[in-house]
């Protein structure tokens, strides 16, 4: 269907389409990552933790419509998660062995760093690269 302006919607950059997988990809992984260690993999016997993913959920339809507003705040929320899994990483005392906790909690640590290098380089693209019918 033509736009108002007469000309056939263009799909979205290759760049885009790459940052938006990675985006919804690593939001995914830490979406299931959390379920999985609280409920099954590493559970603090508190299986009401697993309700922290909930607010993960929220944007997941956001990045999937490409909406630049969600990819920016997406990449603050992240920075929440990624604090308690560097918290839960380096929590241990000097010298212990690292457990399935430790590594699941670097495990989180890596997806958020994807999720938030994917919605910068896509909030980044997007604005560098605005198209006159957008402005």
């Amino acid at each position: 269907m033509p736009h108002a302006d007469g000309l056939a919607p263009q799909p979205p950059h290759a760049f885009v389409q790459a940052t938006r997988t990675l985006a919804v990809g690593a939001l995914v992984g830490l979406i299931l990552l959390g379920l999985a260690w609280e409920l099954w993999l590493a559970p603090t016997g508190s299986r009401f933790l697993a309700f922290k993913v909930l607010p993960l959920v929220i944007p997941l339809a956001g990045l999937l419509k490409h909406r630049l507003y969600t990819y920016r705040w997406v990449s603050l929320l992240v920075w929440l998660y990624f604090t308690e899994g560097v918290v839960r990483a380096t929590g241990l005392p000097p010298g212990a062995a690292l457990g399935i906790g430790e590594w699941l909690a670097w495990g989180q640590v890596l997806l958020c760093c994807l999720l938030f290098t994917a919605c910068a380089a896509h909030v980044r693209w997007r604005l560098k690269h605005k198209t006159v019918a957008a402005a």
